[in-house]
């Protein structure tokens, strides 16, 4: 077993030890897993726009209150860190919606899958195009949907997804190019073309 401090091990053991109640899990479990979702949120609010209503810090306690009150039956550190990616996107998303005044439409701006997430030029906007299609893919695939959000909302890396999705690297591999493929097509689209309901293999 890894003895050093901080191990994986250490997180699943404190989120099964504090779902059980036991005293200062919690704490501990905090303690270890907070500068992890802090790279996280920095992560995700590194593609907003200045003068956005969230920093980082309010990303981080916002998501705490939501994925405490949850109450998920937590399986592992990965899961605990999936569910944290999910719940921060959503929080983007909601208060992208909110403040979004801008009509879709306008002179298309051809954008990588990357360049939504990262560095888009108009990041909230972007950012509701790419929860969009996340979601059309979610209705055919969702399993290449909840990849895409492990690796480029959660931070995780392609084995950690691999884990946390239950499939292969190399299924992996196959299905981030895949799902990458459709996406840009959908972030590509004409904003009055409908998209052919088509699989995306």
């Amino acid at each position: 077993m890894d003895e050093r401090p901080n191990a994986p091990q250490d997180v699943t053991v404190l989120l099964h030890a504090w779902r059980a109640g036991q005293a200062g899990a919690y704490d501990r479990l905090i303690e270890i897993v907070y500068p992890k979702l802090c790279s996280l949120a920095a992560r995700c609010m590194g593609s907003q726009p200045s003068g956005h209503t969230l920093n980082a810090t309010g990303l981080v306690h916002e998501a705490y209150l939501k994925i405490l009150g949850a109450q998920t039956p937590w399986v592992d550190r990965v899961h605990f860190f999936a569910v944290s990616a999910r719940v921060m996107r959503q929080i983007l998303v909601d208060h992208a919606k909110a403040n979004h005044r801008q009509k879709r439409g306008g002179a298309a701006v051809k954008i990588s899958l990357e360049d939504a997430v990262v560095v888009s030029p108009a990041p909230e906007e972007r950012l509701l195009d790419l929860d969009e299609a996340l979601q059309s893919l979610a209705a055919i695939d969702k399993r290449k949907a909840d990849l895409i959000e492990l690796l480029y909302f959660g931070g995780l890396n392609q084995a950690e997804a691999a884990e946390a999705l239950q499939i292969s690297e190399a299924t992996v591999q196959r299905d981030l190019k895949l799902a990458k493929v459709w996406l840009y097509r959908a972030l590509n689209q004409p904003p009055d073309a409908s998209q052919a309901a088509s699989g995306t293999s």
